[in-house]
Formats: C-alpha cells, sequence, structure tokens
C-alpha cells in the first residue's frame, strides 16, 4: 500500500485584516478521497499538530463541490483531520510521497517553516514526488536542490496566479505572490485559464493552480506513484 503524507497549514490570520484563513477544503477533500478511494493511506501533519484551520471562504455555499460535501458528511475523516501530527515529529521515510493542500495559510507558516523545508528536500533527493496546489506551491520559497539552487529552479510549475489572487483582491494582503516567488526562484512558471483546472509535471514535481486543479494534481500523483 502506498502511503502518502499530506502537510496543512497551521496559520488562521489573514494578514492583519482581522480576518481568518486557513487551509481550502476543497483542496484537501478531493485529494484526499481521490488517494483514499484508490487504496492510498494517508498520513496529515500540521506545524502546530492538531486540528487546522478551515479558511472560513472555503466553507461559502458557492464554494462546495462533491468532495467537500462527501467530507461533511464524514465524521470519521473529520476526526483525522481533528488530529493531525505535528510536523516536526514526521519522518519522510515512512512515507512515499508528499502532497501539500492550499489555502492562503502556507504563505505565512509553511513557506518559512524549516520542518517543511527539510522534508521536501528530503522526499525529492529520496527519488519521491512532492506535490503541491493553489497556494501551497508557496512551500517551495526556500527549498534548494542538490546543487544547492532553489528546488524550482529550470523546472515547469505553476500555482495561484497573479491574475487570480488580483480578483480575490489579495494581492496587498499576501506577504508574497506565488507566481512571483516562483519565477524569481527560476520556475519555468505556466498558467490556464484563471479558475480552470490545470496542473503541470516536472519529473518528481507536481503542482495544481488553483481548488479547481487539486484532483487533477492528486491523479498526476498516483499515477506517479504507480511508475
Amino acid at each position: 500500500m502506498k502511503k502518502v503524507l499530506f502537510v496543512l497549514t497551521s496559520h488562521d490570520q489573514l494578514g492583519d485584516t482581522g480576518k481568518k484563513t486557513g487551509f481550502w477544503v476543497e483542496e484537501f477533500a478531493a485529494p484526499y478521497y481521490f488517494l483514499k478511494d484508490k487504496g492510498v493511506e494517508i498520513t496529515l501533519a500540521s506545524p502546530k499538530g492538531g486540528q487546522p484551520p478551515i479558511d472560513p471562504s472555503s466553507e461559502d455555499p458557492n464554494n462546495q463541490t462533491p468532495a467537500t460535501v462527501r467530507f461533511y458528511d464524514d465524521k470519521a475523516t473529520q476526526e483525522v483531520l481533528a488530529n493531525t501530527l505535528k510536523l516536526s515529529t514526521v519522518n519522510a521515510a515512512d512515507f512515499d510521497a508528499v502532497f501539500y493542500p492550499g489555502g492562503h495559510g502556507p504563505l505565512w507558516d509553511l513557506a518559512e517553516d524549516k520542518d517543511s523545508v527539510a522534508l521536501i528536500e528530503n522526499f525529492y533527493e529520496s527519488g519521491k514526488p512532492v506535490s503541491a496546489v493553489c497556494h501551497a506551491p508557496a512551500v517551495f520559497r526556500h527549498t534548494k536542490g542538490a546543487d544547492g539552487k532553489p528546488l524550482v529552479s529550470g523546472k515547469k510549475v505553476t500555482g495561484f496566479s497573479n491574475t487570480e489572487e488580483d480578483a480575490v483582491q489579495l494581492t496587498d494582503v499576501v506577504p508574497f505572490l506565488v507566481e512571483d516567488m516562483l519565477q524569481e526562484n527560476g520556475g519555468s512558471f505556466s498558467k490556464g485559464d484563471d479558475w480552470a483546472s490545470y496542473a503541470v509535471q516536472d519529473g518528481l514535481l507536481i503542482t495544481g493552480q488553483n481548488p479547481a486543479s487539486s484532483e487533477l494534481v492528486a491523479e498526476m500523483l498516483l499515477k506517479e506513484l504507480n511508475n
């Protein structure tokens, strides 16, 4: 049985706005169920452990999908989510791949988290897939390859685009823009239409653009795991 580690944000403050943020339910639920239904064993972790904050915007009725509906009816998965492991206690050797759901939270904590950085570098250097969707490619801000260059340097990547950030009117709130950061780190950034499903794979690195891309990232991850 393949084992995948999901790493979620523990950060719930949307900059200085006084509003809440966290992870985006769809970006957790869709990949979680897609992989679980295919027999993948999933372990959840976050920097602080315990219940990771859900972005209230992702609970808006307009943002629901079959996967989120299933999640809200699924007490067992809610229980698992309420008890994420503390990221510092997790060993990359115990897993075959890692997946980062997005939401704005990761921009503040996971992008800067030394345990997360070390974990990603370990997975990648061990020849294991590393995947992230929407805002979660923020986790590649400080990751390096074996050559000492940014991990995404020279690689095809995507993530939440500047035009999408502009559309949700948070360009001036976020600590950095995912698209800009990936390009500054030497990534070959591409994107699809705003809010449409779009993901790219470059070897072990799999990234998706937005919430609509979350299941596609999981599909690409499973295919890579089965190779």
